[in-house]
């Protein structure tokens, strides 16, 4: 199979070319290979060839399952592959080898997804861009001099670039999400508890984390989550069974909904939206009222407080015990030279904090909870944009010169002076923040959340939307997720790099 006619499928029909014997696996394995030696040393996107593992997988392979001989990638961060290297973007891992598979890639597997190969991942997905010291930066296909977003840049740089239709991602702060908007691709980051951390973990970063995937079509996405849905044995949480798969969602269009909106940032956040992600937003209204939906502008529904206290402090915790987890886990204490100087910053930080400020922040979850909650018994689905801004050039978000002298000083410091310098901690996580005020919400509060790709800007980069739903509602973001594909559909829109 050409290129050509392989970027025209998403992985759902080409897994039908499977069943009808109108391609072989390895036919489509070794298009999506060629593809990656010609692309990939232009964008960055896969850190660890598994070509020879993925064609093993094919001496196995059963054609009757759902995904059959569909090209796969999974991300160098969440889900672990037995034999294989596991660095999650980190020189503390460098050397690590996953001794056996997590849950989730068992049931990618059983699904028939052909796995051949790792995606790019900042250190331990701190950063909501992927430009890692250990592999360096993800390129956008949009345009090289971009940024893929990230945590899961690496996944979405490659299905941008059409290397597969589908790779996996992981979402603790809008990972599945930020990178699909940079992109102009689709993603769902489904409900807490929606997808088995087993059995290396019971849950990831307190609840902030969950499993999923980007793709360029919506039934890609619903049917991956059917595939892999589900709890394991001895996870913290079992969630209600969908009254029917997600995969027939994509066949039904909503019923008219009601959806508040909003493109203010969060109150107290010292950062301004670009115009793009508000002309986007203006555009999906639009849309959406076009489409015969209710569409009200509201306030946003937090503010500042609740991204440093109750997210970003939960973070650190949450960095700090997952880097000595995996120290532990390879048997060899954590150091200064082996982690990024922000990652060493977060991992003090979290040190520092005692367990009453970090179970205070956690607590005041409960709070942004409620109110979303009665959020949406007003309104069926909240509409913002992504992220702040369009996507930057790769290295703007860096440190300074004068910022990464200040972290390597304070890092060879004590943790009490670290803890003092609160205006360094606060200037790092505005700047961030900046980036992605909307994201965070739905992982604090476990909603699933969608970006769709509804807007490129002037300069053709992709600029997505985002729609958060109650709790456990999927089904209502594929049901109008498919309707706005259909309405103004992109897969056929691609970077021509």
């Amino acid at each position: 199979m050409k290129f050509e006619e392989y970027r025209k499928h998403d992985a759902v029909s080409l897994a039908e070319l499977v069943k009808t014997k109108q391609v072989t696996p390895l036919e489509l394995l070794e298009t999506a290979i060629k593809r990656a030696e010609e692309i990939n040393p232009k964008i960055n996107a896969i850190v660890s060839k598994l070509y020879d593992l993925g064609k093993k997988q094919l001496q196995t392979l059963d054609l009757n399952a759902p995904l059959a001989g569909v090209p796969y990638l999974i991300k160098d961060l969440g889900p672990q592959l037995k034999g294989t290297l596991y660095t999650g973007g980190s020189r503390l891992l460098k050397d690590y080898i996953s001794d056996k598979n997590s849950v989730v890639t068992n049931r990618m597997l059983a699904a028939g997804l052909v796995i051949f190969g790792k995606t790019n991942t900042p250190e331990f997905g701190c950063n909501p861009w992927t430009e890692p010291v250990l592999f360096g930066p993800s390129r956008n296909p949009w345009n090289l001099n971009y940024t893929t977003g990230g945590s899961s840049g690496g996944s979405a740089a490659a299905v941008a670039a059409g290397i597969v239709p589908i790779a996996s991602a992981n979402d603790g702060g809008g990972s599945i999400r930020i990178p699909a908007s940079c992109n102009g691709l689709f993603s769902m980051k489904p409900t807490r508890g929606r997808v088995s951390f087993g059995p290396q973990l019971g849950e990831n970063w307190a609840g902030l984390t969950c499993e999923g995937v980007i793709t360029r079509s919506v039934r890609d996405s619903a049917l991956y989550l059917d595939l892999i849905q589900g709890a394991s044995i001895g996870d913290p949480y079992t969630l209600q069974v969908p009254s029917r798969p997600y995969i027939d969602e994509v066949k039904i269009f909503p019923k008219k909904l009601k959806i508040a909106f909003t493109y203010k940032m969060p109150h107290g956040l010292n950062a301004s939206i670009d115009d793009e992600n508000i002309e986007a937003i203006k555009k999906t209204v639009q849309l959406l009222t076009d489409l015969g939906h209710i569409v009200e502008e509201i306030e946003f529904p937090f503010s500042k407080d609740v991204l440093i206290n109750h997210f970003y402090k939960v973070i650190c915790g949450e960095t700090s015990a997952t880097i000595d987890y995996l120290a532990e886990m390879r048997g060899k204490k954590a150091n200064v030279e082996e982690l990024e100087p922000n990652t060493w910053l977060l991992y003090k930080i979290g040190k520092s904090l005692s367990a009453n400020e970090y179970a205070l922040a956690k607590m005041k979850w409960n709070d942004l909870n409620r109110n979303i909650a009665q959020l949406h018994t007003k309104y069926d689905l909240l509409l913002t944009p992504t992220l702040g801004r369009k996507p930057f050039v790769i290295g703007e978000m860096n440190n300074t010169k004068i910022e990464d002298l200040t972290l390597r000083i304070l890092n060879k410091l004590g943790i009490s002076t670290i803890v003092k310098y609160t205006g360094m901690i606060e200037k790092v996580a505005e700047k961030t923040f900046g980036w992605i005020p909307y994201p965070p919400l739905a992982n604090l509060t476990g909603q699933p959340a969608m970006t769709v790709p509804l807007h490129w800007s002037k300069d053709n980069l992709p600029v997505g939307v985002m729609f958060t739903a109650p709790w456990n509602d999927e089904a209502t973001l594929f049901q109008l997720a498919a309707q706005l594909e259909q309405a103004q559909p992109w897969f056929n829109n691609v970077p021509t790099i």
